[in-house]
């Protein structure tokens, strides 16, 4: 079994920075891909960002230019630096990852997630 552990959320100012890191722990044998959500009070889980084995990063058009994401696989970490954060950045943020593992002689993947963290900007 995986757990992913995320850690870094807070409140703080508009315009100031935090970092979150999500730390996934258990049998891997291979990560495939991480990422960051979010879901704010009434709205839905949106994507903010991801990262695949690749190197090849996605982000969400509202966070461009002010988010990046991390990832270091030896660690088994992924981070989320963000900045000039804004009131709408509020929400609940959440790690996702994909991963790969040896069962009976076959590579299998699958999904987990975080239990979130709390990211609260004020105006």
């Amino acid at each position: 079994q995986v757990q992913l552990m995320e850690s870094g959320g807070g409140l703080v100012q508009a315009g100031g920075s935090l970092r979150l890191s999500c730390l996934a722990s258990g049998t891997i044998f291979r990560i495939n891909k991480m990422g960051w959500y979010r879901q704010a009070p009434g709205e839905q889980r949106e994507l903010v960002a991801s990262i695949l084995r690749s190197g090849s990063i996605n982000y969400a058009d509202s966070v461009k230019g002010r988010f990046t994401i991390s990832m270091d696989a030896a660690k088994r970490t992924v981070y989320l630096q963000m900045s000039s954060l804004k009131p709408e950045d509020t929400a609940v943020y959440y790690c996702n990852g994909e991963f790969s593992y040896w069962n009976s002689g076959t590579l299998r993947e699958f999904d987990a997630w975080g239990q979130g963290t709390q990211v609260t900007v004020s105006s």
